[in-house]
């Protein structure tokens, strides 16, 4: 165990070594960037210094003040990190109380007429040809919806902040392009896996086969890229190309394990970024700047989607671990099966050495599934993992409670809550 002094109130907390390690590796890579683990505000003051800041068993960091300035630009954490003046304190962020706003419910009808929409549109370009089965397969509003449902609600409530009445056409078709992009990376995501379910029925991958099922995913991101090039904005065109490109270089990134131990949270958090919350953070971004919204509220929403996706993913990984094939749609222990290492095992490798070296043969050793399995419910792994999904969900109500209130704002802070409590 050592201790480390608050840099506020300078009480004294212990850092057990495991966690110590931890934040020493990601001070030395010099690529930690302040949002990837979650901070709690109401004990945190920036340093001046490379020194680790420990709140509540968590370690929080501050980067070089010379290289802390800024960015006043809209730009995505794919191409600049984001990070704070040493002078700058981070703001208590009062404890939630819960909402009584069903965010689905608010946008309901807009959210079946976007599917509809979808819909149409790949018949439109398909006709009735062989493709057209399978590219609608998917779009059948049984879905958690999630992603159109936080976009549709973020354009109402940038609209509303700048005293617009209803969703307009341009941020419609932001929704159905992020639910396109996400399902193609789906249907290519099972190709990758060979997996036979996905939302508890058979896959594209599993009923039509390899070739068409990647050929399925081509076919929903061409007509995605029609609908996103007749909204007609130079700028938001650029923003969710963004997109698909994180979501290629995030799958790279999964299938590469980090020998050191100690930067593969880091990996492991960057990848998370690529893979779910940049979808949802530029997707959100986008309907800001539909919506002629300053660049201090597009930046609110860019944040919003970006910790709200991250915790997203977190909890998707821990519900790997405690949920089961029925209620998940997909098969439990997927990712342990797949070779993955996720926060769960990487928080338990601290407590349980042994899992290095699985981590790093991805579990590819009769009864390495097994045993990683029994370790990571044995740890802090799934707690510590709650946790984080926690402060970042704390993270993004702040950002969204800078806008203006509504009852689609109220709406973006429950969809935080039903992140945190979902069980599928």
């Amino acid at each position: 165990m050592a201790s480390r002094v608050c840099l506020k109130c300078r009480c004294t907390q212990i850092l057990p070594s495991f966690k110590r390690n931890l934040a020493t590796g990601y001070l030395q890579s010099g690529q930690f960037c302040t949002f990837l683990l979650g901070f709690n505000r109401r004990h945190i003051q920036w340093s001046t210094r490379n020194n680790a800041v420990v709140n509540q068993g968590l370690p929080v960091f501050s980067k070089n003040v010379g290289a802390m300035k800024k960015d006043q630009h809209r730009q995505s954490f794919s191409h600049q990190t984001r990070s704070y003046s040493s002078s700058q304190h981070i703001p208590h962020i009062p404890e939630q109380l819960p909402s009584d706003v069903d965010p689905l419910k608010l946008v309901e009808k807009e959210v079946s007429l976007l599917t509809d929409d979808i819909r149409k549109e790949l018949y439109n370009s398909a006709g009735s040809g062989d493709i057209l089965e399978p590219a609608q397969y998917h779009f059948d509003g049984k879905g958690k919806s999630l992603r159109p449902m936080v976009v549709l609600l973020a354009a109402k409530a940038c609209n509303i902040h700048e005293g617009i009445n209803s969703i307009l056409p341009s941020q419609q078709k932001i929704g159905m392009v992020a639910e396109m992009i996400h399902t193609a990376s789906l249907v290519h995501d099972d190709v990758i896996d060979a997996s036979d379910t996905r939302r508890g029925k058979p896959s594209v991958f599993k009923l039509w086969g390899q070739r068409k099922a990647i050929l399925t995913g081509d076919f929903i991101l061409s007509v995605s890229s029609q609908v996103l090039a007749r909204i007609g904005n130079k700028e938001v065109v650029g923003v969710m190309s963004l997109i698909l490109d994180d979501l290629v270089r995030g799958e790279f990134m999964q299938l590469g394990s980090k020998e050191d131990e100690e930067k593969r949270f880091n990996h492991y958090l960057k990848k998370t970024y690529k893979k779910t919350a940049s979808l949802i953070a530029n997707s959100c971004k986008s309907v800001a700047i539909l919506s002629n919204c300053s660049d201090e509220i597009v930046e609110v929403l860019y944040n919003y989607g970006k910790h709200a996706g991250i915790a997203f993913q977190l909890i998707d990984d821990l519900l790997d671990f405690i949920s089961n094939e029925e209620l998940l749609g997909k098969p439990a222990a997927a990712d342990l099966k797949l070779g993955l290492a996720t926060a769960p095992v990487l928080f338990a490798s601290q407590q349980y050495p042994e899992l290095h070296a699985m981590i790093m043969r991805r579990f590819n050793e009769p009864g390495d599934v097994e045993k990683a399995w029994q370790l990571v419910n044995k740890s802090d792994g799934l707690e510590h993992t709650r946790s984080m999904a926690r402060q970042h969900c704390k993270e993004a109500v702040f950002q969204i409670n800078k806008l203006k209130d509504s009852v689609e704002r109220r709406g973006l802070v429950a969809v935080t809550e039903k992140i945190l409590s979902r069980q599928k």
